[in-house]
């Protein structure tokens, strides 16, 4: 990787490594509060890990909350029918949206989907326009599904008291029309985007933008996201982290193990309530 930014390799090979499982992803069977199995049930000891119980819980949006499962059919049809080239289109976009924070440069995440769709579509000698790329990208993007666990996961962690916000790398336009297309506008108090400091997750300025507009030290937020590279992110600020294994995803090896490690925001909520 001849004359690459050294942070922006070693950030490049994770976020690579970890998208390319995006088309491992199944539909989960769904996970109802009152059907959870007695395994999912925590035990106190093991949920207590020296870590006050989180005052403010923030949540990432794509994959996390919302599942890709819709974009990976939109982004096949794209390609002519090649929905195994999902894996690549989201690994190039990740890739680019680092690039352009490392370089001090902006495009919205739409704006580097659709061109990281046209990219991958070159590479396969397959002819897509601007205007083609992004009608693949944008409306399946803002109309992506919540996972089985979330609504009931996210009421049953605002019923134990803990502040929701969600901080996502979409636009601020993007994640309004998200989290009103999902159903999840009332479950989430406020919904941050990078947009605002125009630098992307993992930089350390999204997340320290949601620390000061809200008032609270680093220690009292607990960090939510099926990406390890998110929560290196966090954890470089001083956040408590929770990674979420949605299926496919991994941790990253070289990292300290998050606070927590759940199936679902079912699981992570009982574990919170147990401390």
């Amino acid at each position: 990787m001849r004359n690459t930014h050294p942070i922006l390799a070693a950030i490049l090979a994770v976020l690579t490594i970890a998208a390319s499982t995006v088309n491992a992803q199944q539909t989960p069977t769904a996970n109802q509060v009152d059907s959870v199995p007695d395994s999912k049930v925590p035990d106190p000891a093991a949920s207590d890990n020296g870590r006050p119980v989180p005052k403010v819980i923030i949540l990432d949006v794509n994959e996390t909350l919302l599942s890709l499962e819709p974009l990976k059919v939109s982004v096949g049809k794209a390609l002519g029918g090649r929905e195994d080239l999902l894996p690549l289109w989201f690994s190039t976009m990740l890739h680019y949206s680092l690039v352009e924070t490392l370089s001090n440069n902006y495009h919205n995440f739409g704006e580097i989907g659709t061109a990281a769709l046209m990219m991958v579509a070159e590479t396969q000698g397959i002819q897509l326009t601007y205007e083609e790329a992004k009608e693949a990208i944008v409306p399946a993007l803002r109309s992506l599904p919540p996972h089985p666990d979330v609504i009931d996961g996210l009421r049953m962690l605002k019923a134990s008291g803990i502040r929701l916000v969600s901080l996502t790398n979409s636009s601020t336009e993007g994640v309004v029309t998200q989290m009103q297309n999902a159903g999840l506008t009332d479950l989430v108090e406020k919904r941050y985007s990078v947009e605002t400091v125009k630098k992307y997750k993992p930089h350390p300025d999204p997340y320290q933008m949601v620390l000061d507009d809200l008032g609270v030290k680093p220690e009292e937020v607990l960090m939510v996201a099926a990406h390890a590279w998110d929560l290196a992110g966090a954890q470089n600020v001083g956040l408590q982290t929770a990674f979420v294994a949605r299926p496919g995803k991994t941790l990253y090896p070289n990292l300290p193990k998050p606070d927590y490690v759940v199936d679902d925001l079912i699981e992570l909520a009982r574990l919170l309530e147990s401390k």
